[in-house]
């Protein structure tokens, strides 16, 4: 046996030795199932996963494969991970459960971990992608907004610092300025415009700072991802603005000019360019090229914008990577800021093929396909281990066994990695041998056979062999060896052992063997015997090898094997290994050290041993040393030789040499000279090109066999291997032409193309798809006639000058033509030619076709054929003289020769103007625009190049129209920019290259309105006085309407306010070119305003306008001058001063200031003040009467007018001498004595002390006589004169001051002759009414004159009040106005008569003036005033009264000589009494006639139900628009509603705005409802109720109810024939024709009344005695009430009586308390909105049949219709059998005057027993429908009230009777106690409605709620006033608005309303009750006593119990006194809660 077959066998022998113990477990899977598979996920988790530890988190990870693959989790090192109790676990199916933990028991190595998911199954192992676990504990943290530095200008960025350990959960949502105002991050484009925008990174830019930027604060609103929580910054960033001063170059923060940016794909983000300078620098970005240093520009789009510096990229993409640079300018300076931006993109990976099946030593590859950015590796993995390869293909050269498994790819960057898997299956014939079944080990006695069996199965079937101790076995006399094949192909193999000897026994082995692999078995044959050892054969190994030898020993038992060399047991050295199984193993073997004989000695127990050696030769093979040809290629010819020298190695040594693996001896031109033992020399001589190649030594020796092989390289010139020749093709056909040479370097072949016809000039053949040239053959696909010509090969390699060949290239072609279609166009009725050119091999017959049909010139004159011959081929011509229509057609032209034949086609198209359009339609409209679409006519057989859509307003003309362009290939289009509500004519027009078509047929369309988009013009604002301004406006363009306008709001409020405007509607004014205007009223004087209008249609409201500033105009000051003093300066001079009135009262601009002056006698007279105007606080008053009392007040004026006049001051001038005496009368008394009179001066300028007479002879130098007379006495007597002589007299007047000025002379001279004469003078006197006058006559004469007197011309006889006084003088006792007039005194005697005539004014005070109504309007009263003709005396002024007719009487001054006053500011739609009286310095006169008028106006009109419902399924809309106000501004609205089967309504609000719309919720669908409305103005209220029905739920109404079934609560009435009217109705006439009776008696009753008190009307006399009289009426003992004091009527919460209709509103009877105790929610009514101006009807109906309240409505007796059968117009019936009480206005000026009458039984009347009812005619216990009612209103809930009526003008009461035990209607008691009544004195203590409320805490105890509502300590008990009999300690209060005084209750209060925080609540005590309180108080509470009345029939009192307990004082201590004055009615002392 061989050597290598030795060495074959020891090392099988060292393989059974280790696999002695594998027994048969070493056996191979068994094949794998077509459908089972390796592992692959279906659910991978993902890269990163981050998650609160307040939350945990689960991660799932899921995977298939057949068998299930089993899921473990794994570290990144590849460890498998365990739970760690509370932190970590994994579920059954496979989940990564990271469970909510607390923050201290974070662990970092659990949840801040890389983890991994692997899946296994038998067929291998994957590994996820990585799994970035991060647990973050919750902690607190604070975001921060830094300050900004910014230029001025600059764009600033605004930063919002967040902590990094958080910085990765929480970004920027907002920023939030310090108004609210949020911004958010908006990817928009419109938010890229705005002065703010927050970047993607959550930055806040801010463009164009300015300096009020710098007032701003900003704060960053956060978000955080994992708990989803919000916050605020806590601190606020601002910007720090720096005003420039020079200019500065662009700056950017060092650490900003190089930036690196990361953001993943799809994403917006900012690339930012933090520079600023000064000028504002220009900002441009670049983008380097990818790979160079050139850069381009930006280009900016919708996706790529740019906002200031900052560089914003919208759904970010992979190409948007790279380096960006931001190039900052200025005209100073430049700077730049470099930007790398990575864009990433997801990774992904995919492994091509996913499963691949390859045979045994097949190769494999697999390709890794990824995507995403970046990518930083690739790597690949084998069954979860990584396996070294980074390349994106895998190749497996050689598939083994081993390399079957999963493989993986897996791609990574620095945040996420992506893996895919591949599976790698063995191919079918892959099964290596398996050994299936085997021998086990044995132990037998020698001689008995042995029989040893191994089954094998494989892929090829494999052959098995057998061996002992190494030895292959083969067959001989005592072994037989034999195998079989069995039926499912496994192989069985026997070894049969005949009589088996010790020497037998060992180990034993079976192999099995195929190609695909082996597979062995090896057991031991143990045969006792003595130890023996088989022959070993000299075992040869080649050095450096490893020896393994076994010793082959038999016998049994063995107890120990050795080795041995040289007689020394091995081992000896560190190289020898021996085992105990007889196994030596030598390492590395030496020849010189392990070249040996060992021995192997065997021993057993008893001592026999066995020795056998084995010879070991150690051979040393062939060792080459390297040769090569050189460095450089040989060139033929050149000679070269190399020599194989043998180094080393065992003689002897075989060399051999071999040229490309063959023996060289064959070869010519080689030799080889073997130089010796070890080296052998080749050479040769001349090198050709057939040497080169591979030359190879080969040296074998015993040892083994080596090889060097080296390369010989020729430089060959090209030569010729197949050289081209000349080629004839056909056309069409495909032509291959070879050109093939050889040479070293291979030769490069190339072809050229001859240009033009002829050889010489050549070109590269262009690359095209039909021509390639592949490995030096030209190949040209589809040749055609251009490829024919001259072509040259060429074949050069560098090697010599290269061979050429030149050949021609014929193609042999049929008729072609180069266009085998084309469309050719002719106009219609224009000439045409076509044209065929064929080319190809002549000659070229051509025939023409017209579609499809033979074309004769002969049957039609219009053609002609030409054909003209050229080089290429024949041109043939078809000439068309006219073209019709049918020629559009298709022309073939077939050509014909040789070779074959061809045709093309042309397209005749003849061509013409498109049909019109038509079926022009409209699709759709809006306002600007309309969708048209149409039919495509016939073309004309051109394109339609396009339609013209033309459009017109309808009154235009077609002239002038407007078009759209529209594409000629579709037929639908949208017409824009139209004016929307405009009407327009449409029409189409086609067009082609030819021409236009005709115009479709017009279409009419009115586009749809939209709101207006004009503004209004030509707004102008103009004050009209000091509260109203005037706006004035035009429309909008009419263009700009978009519809017709229905008005305008026009907007207006303070300027320099951040309020919103107020806006009111006005209607639009059709006259074409008029004005609007409106008149905003009740503004603040002398404010500016700022006015916006806009238009609206029933669209929508249009544009604001711009807004227009304006002051209202200046108004007065509202305050006079302080401090006004006057100072005396001179006798004519007085210095007045004051100061300013205060600034907020100036109203306007004060310019000067008046002072009014007047003598103080004149003042009254308006015509004789004087007025002087100054500019400063003071000024001197010059030219004033001398000593006059002067009264003087002085105004502040501003262009509004003169103010509010101070106080009147009063000054006296100094006193100064006198003025002369006005006349003297010198009277000559005698001869001796003569009389001298004088009239005092006009002026005296004093007070006149004396006068002076001064006397003097005249002629004489005598001197002047003086004779003082006291200032009373007006004559004097002079005596002692002489007779005849003529004297001089006159006279002065003296003051304090000095004498004054002399009168004029008088001369007279005594005589004996003494003539009547009268000393006195005319004069006029003044005399006051009922006093005494006196006119003197003082007469001389002699004899004695007799003195008469006449009166007004006729003779004075004496009477008892005038008689003669001895000296002449006329006395009159109490002058009357009639004694004014002339009064003349006549003296006569002998010798003359004279005479005098006085003058006598009477003053009195004024007669009644004359009163007449001028106009009303709703709100104003004008008057015209007249004197009475009768009056003498001047007249100062009128003092105007007027009162409403619920109301306190007011007074106007009227100046005297106004001819109309206005009497504004009243109520509308009111009735007023007016009347007047006169004043003069006497007094104030007669009063006037009282005017009885009203203002205009009415209460709200009805509405129109349509108008004003609409209904849905669970809600119904309140059109509030569609009231009518009735000419009086609507207030509120109290809206109420009720199921319709429900008795009690249910108030949802009492203070609905009008303008607003009003939405009641909350309704079930399909169901009938009651509403009531109550509308309020100041005319009064309007009630109306309406019945309607929810919709169903799918919007669908219901079936209306029957009204005339009468059951259930549906109104019934009588059904009337259909002809006769609705109001003939019985339920309608009879209460009406009972009304009509009853008011018809009341009026005589009245009149009667008024009759007999006629006499003692004290109005005859002065009014004010009259009014005196009935307001000083006592109120009981010794009790006064004047009610001109106004603080005592406002310090008892006193209101004039403002109706005497007080029913509360229906409704209101609930209070909080009443709805504690039912348990329900929600108050019915918080508020009685009704006005006490109102008029009487309380109830209006909308429907016509009348309702019938039934049940205890209202808290009614059963029954009780109480005035609820009502039909419009019957508002004011009188309900039956109840008593009322007439109260006119004289009877509230005397209530003793008012008088009772009761009403009849309704017909309907059935009700069982009500209470008594304390002060009317109703017998107690009487059946009847009781109500107590204020002149003809019903009062409701009859049986709750009582009246008491104290006829002793004490008071008419209105009061709850008490008389309910029930605990629970202890609050329905207290609520009709706000309605109390008190009539006293004509006055009227009435309590309004209290405002009640919603709030539930309004049922507090002791909390007042309404008692203090209007101002004032009112709340608190009156005991002060006890006499008068007393108000109750819950007093509700005065109902007077305590800021106008006006009787107006004050407005609802919104709901929910605090009054807690309410300045109205001063008071302490509560008119409420609360809980506790009703459960306490059964009666009336407080110190009301304990009056209660049983609400059992039985128990009620009648008046008279009442006042029989009463007097035995049962009824409690203090509950009523009995007061008696002038009458016997009783009165509560305590009354309730007036």
């Amino acid at each position: 046996m061989n050597k290598p077959n030795e060495r074959l066998k020891w090392l099988m022998l060292y393989a059974a030795v280790a696999l002695i113990a594998c027994g048969s477990q070493c056996l191979a899977a068994n094949p794998p199932d077509a459908d089972q598979k390796g592992p692959v996920f279906l659910k991978e988790p993902t890269n990163r996963i981050d998650f609160s530890n307040s939350t945990g988190a689960e991660i799932e990870c899921k995977a298939s494969g057949n068998p299930m693959p089993e899921i473990i989790w794994i570290r990144s090192d590849g460890t498998a991970v365990g739970d760690v109790p509370g932190l970590r676990q994994i579920s059954s199916d496979g989940k990564l459960v990271f469970p909510p933990f607390r923050a201290e028991d974070y662990r970092q190595e659990v949840h801040a971990q890389v983890y991994a998911c692997l899946a296994r199954n038998q067929f291998g192992s994957i590994i996820s992608r990585d799994v970035h676990v991060r647990a973050v504990v919750s902690q607190f943290y604070i975001t921060e907004a830094e300050n900004e530095y910014v230029i001025k200008g600059n764009a600033a960025v605004v930063k919002c610092k967040i902590p990094s350990f958080v910085a990765d959960f929480v970004q920027v949502e907002a920023w939030v300025d310090e108004e609210g105002i949020e911004l958010w991050r908006n990817n928009a484009t419109s938010a890229y415009d705005g002065k703010y925008l927050v970047l993607p990174s959550g930055e806040l830019h801010i463009r164009e700072v300015g300096p009020e930027d710098g007032y701003k604060s900003y704060q960053c609103r956060t978000k955080h991802r994992l708990t989803g929580e919000t916050r605020l910054s806590a601190t606020k960033g601002r910007l720090v603005i720096t005003e420039p001063i020079s200019s500065t170059v662009p700056k950017v923060v060092s650490l900003a000019k190089f930036d690196m940016k990361t953001y993943p794909g799809s994403s917006t983000l900012a690339l930012l360019c933090p520079a600023q300078g000064y000028p504002v620098p220009v900002f441009r970005w670049y983008k380097f090229i990818e790979g160079t240093t050139r850069k381009q520009a930006v280009v900016l789009n919708d996706r790529v914008k740019q906002v200031s510096g900052t560089l914003i990229i919208k759904d970010a993409v992979v190409d948007d990577s790279g380096k960006y640079l931001c190039v900052v300018n200025n005209s100073v300076g430049g700077e730049s800021v470099e930007t790398v931006l990575t864009v990433t993109a997801p990774l992904s990976a995919n492994i091509d093929p996913p499963t691949q099946t390859i045979d045994f030593g097949r190769p494999a590859v697999f390709t890794c396909q990824y995507t995403g950015n970046p990518i930083k590796t690739v790597s690949w993995m084998k069954d979860g281990k990584a396996i070294g390869h980074s390349e994106p293909v895998l190749r497996i050269e050689s598939v083994k066994k081993e390399d079957k498994g999963m493989y993986q790819c897996f791609v990574r960057n620095d945040q996420e990695s992506a893996e895919a898997s591949a599976e790698l299956k063995l191919g079918g014939r892959f099964d290596p041998p398996v050994i299936r079944q085997a021998f086990q080990e044995e132990t037998m006695e020698p001689g008995p056979s042995v029989f040893l069996k191994c089954v094998a199965g494989g892929n090829p079937t494999p052959e098995i062999s057998w061996e002992l101790g190494g030895k292959k076995i083969a067959n001989n006399d005592r072994y037989q060896v034999g195998q079989y094949v069995t039926v499912n192909g496994d192989v069985v193999s026997y070894l049969n052992i005949t009589s088996v000897h010790t020497n037998d026994g060992g180990l034993y082995k079976c192999i099995a063997k195929s190609k695909v692999g082996v597979a062995e078995h090896s057991a031991k044959l143990n045969v006792y015997g003595l130890p023996y050892i088989r022959q070993m054969e000299k075992k040869a190994i080649v050095a450096g090898e490893t020896l393994i030898v076994t010793c082959p020993v038999a016998g049994y038992p063995i107890d120990s094997i050795v080795w041995e060399r040289d007689n020394r047991a091995l081992p000896i050295n560190r190289k020898q290994k021996v085992f105990p199984n007889g196994t030596l193993i030598i390492e590395n073997v030496e020849r010189n050290s392990d070249q040996a004989t060992y021995t192997c000695v065997a021993k057993n127990q008893e001592g026999y041993s066995a020795r056998g050696s084995l010879e070991v030769q150690v051979m040393v093979p062939p060792k080459i040393t390297p040769f090569d040809f050189g460095d450089t290629p040989t060139n033929v010819e050149d000679s070269v030789s190399v020599m194989c020298l043998i180094s080393n190695g065992d003689l002897p040594i075989d060399i051999e040499w071999f040229f490309n693996d063959y023996g060289i001896s064959s070869y010519s031109g080689i030799n080889v000279v073997k130089g010796g033992k070890r080296n052998s020399m080749l050479s040769i001589d001349s090198v050709q090109a057939r040497h080169a190649g591979k030359y190879s030594c080969r040296a074998k020796n015993h040892a083994a066999a080596v090889n060097y092989t080296t390369e010989l390289v020729v430089n060959v010139p090209p030569r010729w291997i197949l050289e081209p020749t000349d080629k004839a093709f056909a056309q069409g056909s495909d032509a291959k032409v070879e050109c093939k040479a050889d040479g070293f370097p291979k030769p490069q072949v190339t072809w050229k193309k001859a240009v033009g016809d002829t050889p010489g000039e050549y070109k590269d053949l262009k690359k095209s798809d039909n021509i390639r040239v592949e490995e030096g053959t030209l190949h040209v696909d589809n040749i055609q006639k251009t490829n024919e010509g001259y072509y040259l090969c060429e074949a050069i390699n560098g090697i010599g000058s290269g061979l050429s060949a030149v050949i021609m290239i014929s193609v042999q072609a049929p008729p072609e033509f180069t266009e085998k279609l084309r469309n050719q166009t002719a106009r219609r009725g224009e000439p045409a030619v076509l044209q065929c050119e064929a080319k190809g091999e002549k000659p070229i017959g051509i025939l023409w076709n017209m579609n499809n049909m033979r074309l004769d010139p002969k049957n039609d004159n219009r053609y002609t054929i030409r054909e003209e011959i050229l080089s290429t081929g024949v041109m043939s011509s078809l000439s068309i003289k006219r073209t019709e229509r049918s020629d559009s057609a298709l022309f073939t032209c077939v050509a014909t020769n040789a070779f074959g034949s061809d045709d093309a086609s042309i397209n005749m198209i003849v061509q013409e103007v498109p049909e019109m359009p038509y079926a022009l339609k409209v699709l759709d409209k809006s306002g600007r625009s309309v969708q048209l679409s149409w039919a495509q006519p016939y073309d004309g057989n051109s394109p339609l190049v396009r339609y013209i859509i033309e459009f017109k307003r309808s009154r235009a003309s077609w002239s002038e129209i407007d078009r759209v362009i529209v594409p000629g290939h579709t037929t639908e289009a949208q017409v824009q920019k139209l004016s929307p509500a405009t009407t327009y004519n449409i029409r189409i027009v086609a067009e082609n290259a030819i021409g236009t078509s005709q115009s479709s047929e017009a279409v009419t369309i009115i586009t749809a309105e939209e709101a207006p988009s004009g503004k209004p013009q030509n707004i102008k604002v103009e004050p009209v006085n000091q509260t109203t301004m005037r706006v004035t406006w035009k429309p909008p363009p009419r263009t700009e309407w978009n519809g017709e306008i229905l008005g305008y709001y026009v907007g207006y409020k303070l300027s320099n306010t951040n309020s919103s405007y107020v806006f009111e509607t006005i209607n639009f004014i059709t006259e074409e070119g008029k004005e609007h205007n409106l008149e905003l009223q009740n503004l603040r004087v002398y404010t500016q305003y700022s006015v916006v209008i806009q238009a609206f249609n029933k669209i929508g409201a249009g544009p604001l306008s711009e807004e227009e500033k304006q002051f209202t105009a200046e108004g007065t000051p509202s305050q006079p001058p302080s401090d006004t003093a006057c100072t005396t300066l001179t006798s004519q001079t007085i210095r007045v001063g004051w100061v300013s009135p205060p600034l907020e009262s100036a109203n306007g601009v004060i310019k000067t200031y008046k002072v009014v002056y007047a003598p103080s006698d004149e003042w009254y007279d308006e015509t004789k003040r004087h007025y002087k105007k100054t500019a400063s606080s003071d000024t001197v008053l010059h030219g004033l009467k001398k000593y006059t009392n002067y009264t003087m007040q002085v105004l502040a004026t501003t262009a509004g007018g003169d103010g509010v006049r101070s106080v009147p001051i009063h000054c006296q001038t100094e006193p100064d001498v006198p003025e002369a005496p006005t006349d003297v009368k010198a009277l000559v008394m005698g001869n001796a004595a003569i009389l001298v009179s004088w009239r005092p001066p006009a002026q005296p300028n004093g007070i006149i002390t004396q006068y002076t007479v001064y006397s003097k002879a005249e002629g004489a130098e005598t001197e002047t006589k003086t004779q003082k007379v006291p200032h009373y006495q007006m004559s004097f007597e002079a005596t002692e004169l002489e007779k005849n002589k003529p004297y001089e007299f006159w006279v002065t007047a003296s003051t304090t001051i000095g004498e004054g000025q002399q009168s004029k002379s008088i001369v007279a001279m005594p005589s004996d002759q003494v003539p009547a004469k009268i000393a006195s003078f005319d004069d006029t006197f003044t005399a006051t009414f009922k006093e005494d006058a006196k006119m003197p006559c003082l007469a001389v004469g002699a004899p004695q004159p007799e003195i008469t007197w006449k009166i007004k011309g006729v003779e004075f006889s004496a009477n008892d009040r005038m008689r003669l006084l001895p000296d002449g003088s006329l006395l009159i006792k109490s002058v009357n106005r009639q004694d004014a007039g002339d009064y003349s005194c006549h003296a006569e005697n002998s010798i003359a008569k004279d005479s005098i005539t006085h003058k006598l004014i009477v003053l009195a005070p004024p007669q009644s003036p004359h009163v007449t109504l001028s106009a009303t309007t709703t709100d104003a009263l004008t008057v015209k005033l007249k004197p009475h003709e009768g009056d003498t005396a001047p007249l100062h002024g009128y003092t105007l009264h007027y009162k409403p007719e619920f109301g306190e009487w007011e007074t106007s001054e009227v100046s005297v000589d106004s001819q109309k006053h206005n009497i504004e500011s009243l109520l509308c739609g009111s009735r007023y009494q007016v009347y007047a009286t006169g004043f003069n310095n006497i007094g104030a006169g007669e009063a006037s006639d009282i005017l009885n008028t009203r203002t205009k106006g009415q209460k709200p009109k009805l509405p129109e139900k349509p108008r004003f419902i609409e209904v849905s399924s669970n809600s119904v809309s309140l059109h509030f628009k569609a009231w009518k106000d009735g000419g009086c501004p609507m207030s509120h609205f109290v809206v109420e509603s009720k199921k319709r089967d429900q008795i009690e309504w249910n108030q949802i609000s009492n203070n609905v705005k009008p303008d607003n719309n009003y939405v009641v919720l909350d309704l079930e669908p399909a169901t009938w409802y009651n509403l009531r409305i109550t509308a309020h103005n100041s005319a009064g209220f309007t009630v109306a109720e309406y019945d309607f029905a929810t919709l169903t739920v799918t919007g669908g109404t219901i079936a209306p109810l029957d009204d005339g079934t009468g059951h259930g609560n549906v109104h019934t009435r009588i059904r009337l024939p259909a002809w006769m009217p609705e109001w003939l109705d019985l339920n309608f006439m009879v209460p009406l024709i009972a009304t009509v009776v009853v008011v018809a008696v009341g009026i005589c009753v009245v009149c009667v009344a008024l009759s007999r008190r006629r006499a003692d009307d004290m109005r005859g006399g002065q009014k004010d005695v009259y009014y005196d009289v009935v307001y000083n009426q006592t109120m009981g003992p010794g009790a006064t009430l004047d009610k001109r004091r106004p603080d005592l009527r406002d310090e008892l919460g006193y209101i004039a009586p403002p109706n005497r209709k007080l029913p509360p509103v229906p409704g209101s009877n609930y209070n909080t308390c009443d709805r504690i105790k039912r348990g329900r929610g929600g108050l019915r009514s918080n508020h009685s909105t009704w006005d006490p101006r109102r008029n009487p009807n309380l109830y209006e109906e909308l429907k016509a049949p009348p309702v019938p309240m039934h049940g205890n409505h209202y808290g009614h007796a059963h029954g009780n219709a109480e005035c609820h059968y009502r039909h419009p117009g019957m508002e004011d019936e009188i309900c039956p059998y109840a008593t009322f009480h007439l109260l006119g206005f004289r009877e509230e000026m005397d209530p003793t005057k008012a008088m009772n009458f009761q009403t009849f039984p309704h017909q309907n009347g059935h009700a069982g027993p009500v209470p008594g009812h304390a002060g009317t005619m109703l017998p107690p216990g009487h059946p009847g429908h009781v109500h107590s009612r204020s002149g003809s209103q019903s009062m409701p809930r009859a049986n709750r009230y009582q009246r008491k009526n104290s006829q002793g003008g004490q008071s008419s009461i209105y009061t709850p009777a008490p008389e309910y035990d029930d605990p629970a209607n202890c609050a329905e008691e207290d609520q009709y106690r706000r309605y109390t009544r008190v009539n006293s004195q004509g006055g009227s203590l009435y309590s309004g409605p209290g405002p009640e409320y919603d709030d539930p805490a309004n049922c507090a105890p002791e909390e007042d709620q309404y008692g203090s509502q209007y101002g004032g300590p009112y709340g608190q008990p009156y005991d002060h006033y006890g006499s008068r009999g007393s108000m109750g300690r819950r007093s509700i209060g005065s109902a007077r608005n305590p800021g106008n005084g006006s009787p107006e209750p004050p407005p609802p209060p919104p709901r929910n309303h605090d009054m807690s925080n309410s300045s109205f609540n001063d008071s302490k005590e509560s008119n409420e009750i609360s809980e506790a309180e009703c459960d306490r108080d059964h009666g009336p509470r407080g110190n009301y006593g304990a009056v209660k009345r049983s609400p059992q029939p039985k128990d009620q009192r009648t008046t008279e119990e009442m006042r029989k307990l009463i007097e035995r004082n049962e009824t409690g201590p203090k509950q009523l006194q009995l007061q008696q004055t002038n009458g016997a009615g009783f009165t509560a002392y305590d009354t309730m809660a007036v």
